[in-house]
């Protein structure tokens, strides 16, 4: 099957893990320090082992996760929501950590998909250098243009360590973006339901 437009193709000049452990050096190099000494030798092999995992989303096409679905529901038509979705992603302008919960909710027409698929797509997308908004906006319309439900709402409550540990300075400091396509955008009372069932129907 042929990646979607979600997934990203890697360039072919991306460089080695070598060259990327000599780029962790060079930082350590310049922030003052000496990656020659004790502490810090094993480093920049952490380092890149860490970006592995912290970025494993670029090797991820969140369509895979939505593409066994499920029929056999017994007409089940009403809202499923997955609340408190933890995440750890990264600010594409600072490098640093944002810390977050997504919620996603969305009407079936006729199928669902497993729960644990929500969460992976939620992951796919926060496992890459990304600002919330476009998390957000990405993860409802991925959703909505796979399953072809009746609508999808997306809510993301996020720390950001670019504005917690420089910069302004402050701490427990939130950020709430949303998404809301179909009839989640278009009924007042289906995305009421949502923003409730989530605790946040101060959003409506």
């Amino acid at each position: 099957m042929a990646s979607s437009k979600w997934k990203i193709n890697l360039n072919d000049d991306r460089p080695t893990e070598d060259e990327a452990r000599a780029a962790v050096r060079t930082l350590l190099r310049w922030a003052g320090d000496d990656p020659e000494r004790e502490g810090l030798l094993d480093t920049p092999k952490r380092v890149v082992k860490a970006y592995g995992d912290w970025f494993s989303g670029y090797a991820e096409d969140p369509v895979d996760y939505l593409q066994r679905t499920f029929r056999e529901v017994e007409g089940y038509d009403e809202m499923i929501v997955l609340r408190d979705i933890s995440f750890e992603s990264h600010c594409e302008h600072h490098m640093a950590p944002i810390i977050g919960r997504a919620h996603v909710g969305y009407l079936p027409d006729r199928k669902v998909v497993g729960i644990s698929k929500l969460a992976r797509v939620v992951d796919a997308f926060a496992r890459r250098f990304v600002v919330q908004e476009k998390l957000t906006a990405q993860i409802a319309r991925c959703i909505q243009e796979v399953l072809k439900p009746q609508g999808v709402g997306v809510v993301i409550e996020a720390a950001h360590q670019c504005m917690t540990t420089r910069g302004v300075h402050k701490g427990g400091v939130s950020m709430v973006t949303s998404q809301m396509l179909g009839a989640f955008r278009d009924d007042v009372r289906t995305r009421s339901e949502f923003l409730e069932n989530i605790g946040r129907h101060r959003l409506g």
